[in-house]
């Protein structure tokens, strides 16, 4: 199994004119120190609105500043929203084929379809539509990147004549495509795509992914036409990793963060949910969001509390031998690549360095 740094780049309040600029460049100086120790990718969100969780709106851009100064690190989209109008797919393919060149064909290309009420809504996006946006959206992309020219003429983007999408991505034959999902169903759609799995479940203990995976098992077995020119069969997966010299000092300086995320985030799950109910719409694909807004009624999320999380595996924290065994539960589920979020809210910038030396000295060897 191999580690990523995996950012949401969250900025909590109370604000101050300098916290977004502090915010970006302490996850610059962590990415850095990343590819020093050992780390094989880095990755970040994209998402709009969603204030204090993420502030990573054209995360491109980061890439961009890390490709330049690093060497080994991978760079993930993690994920570019593919529907429409968040991102046109032929400037997404120019997008991701400019990142390539200059980072010397580092690029690990994760695609999503959005999953909050704050974001489609924003953007006027169809809920209905996400997935059938997110699979031609897709097929446009490749076709850019591996036809001398190129005629986009779908349901949702057109181009009336054949033109060069330039420039082209330095790997060939692209960069390798993953897909994001939060849905049982959604897994078996990533194998069926021939796509690399990115599950994003938090909050659940790691043995929760083994029929999760067992469905991307499955769709790989069954694609016969995979999105991209080569099949990619590895499985992701995130969770909150903080490690720390002693079991006490990770406890005390991972415990708020720990618990704000998964609550704020199951939050903004349920947001769709809800939404939905009020316009008297069917959940259709984003059935998994009705269970969120039924548990936030009941009162459960106030139960992924930092015992239960801890207790569960449901993230890594501890000294690092307590870290390399919660990754091995990790591992044993068949995860290939595991996603560390080394800041899910608010953990100190020099504490996060501390984790990443900690995490590249310790527990990454053990997986080597």
């Amino acid at each position: 199994m191999k580690f990523a740094l995996f950012y949401e780049i969250p900025v909590a309040r109370p604000w101050d004119p300098e916290s977004e600029y502090r915010a970006y460049k302490n996850t610059i100086e962590q990415a850095v120190l990343g590819d020093k120790v050992g780390f094989h990718s880095f990755w970040t969100v994209e998402h709009h609105f969603l204030e204090e969780y993420s502030h990573c709106s054209n995360p491109e851009i980061l890439y961009g500043a890390i490709a330049a100064q690093t060497q080994n690190l991978r760079i993930g989209y993690g994920v570019r929203l593919l529907p429409k109008p968040y991102n046109h797919p032929i400037r997404t393919a120019e997008s991701v084929a400019v990142l390539d060149l200059i980072s010397d064909g580092r690029v690990e290309f994760g695609t999503g379809r959005s999953s909050t009420r704050m974001e489609l809504e924003g953007f006027d996006v169809s809920p209905h539509e996400t997935r059938a946006m997110w699979s031609e959206a897709l097929d446009h992309i490749v076709a850019a990147w591996t036809e001398e020219y190129y005629q986009a003429d779908g349901e949702y983007w057109k181009m009336g004549a054949p033109r060069r999408v330039q420039p082209k991505p330095r790997q060939q034959p692209h960069p390798p495509i993953w897909g994001a999902t939060s849905s049982p169903d959604g897994h078996y759609e990533m194998g069926k795509h021939g796509v690399g799995l990115c599950s994003f479940t938090v909050g659940v203990p790691p043995e929760e992914l083994v029929g999760r995976v067992e469905l991307y098992r499955k769709g790989l077995s069954e694609c016969t036409k995979p999105a991209g020119k080569f099949v990619n069969d590895q499985a992701a997966t995130f969770t909150m990793v903080h490690c720390a010299p002693t079991k006490e000092e990770a406890y005390e300086v991972g415990r708020e963060s720990f618990e704000w995320y998964p609550q704020h985030g199951a939050g903004l799950i349920a947001s769709v949910a809800e939404w939905m109910e009020e316009t008297g719409t069917e959940l259709e694909t984003y059935g998994y969001t009705g269970d969120a807004l039924k548990h936030q009624r009941e009162g459960a999320f106030a139960h992924m509390n930092f015992d239960y999380i801890h207790s569960s595996g449901s993230g890594v924290i501890g000294d690092p031998d307590e870290c390399i065994a919660a990754a091995k539960r990790y591992e044993a589920c068949g995860v290939d690549l595991l996603l560390c979020l080394v800041n899910p809210y608010n953990i100190p910038h020099d504490k996060v360095m501390q984790s990443i030396e900690l995490m590249g000295k310790h527990v990454i060897p053990e997986f080597a």
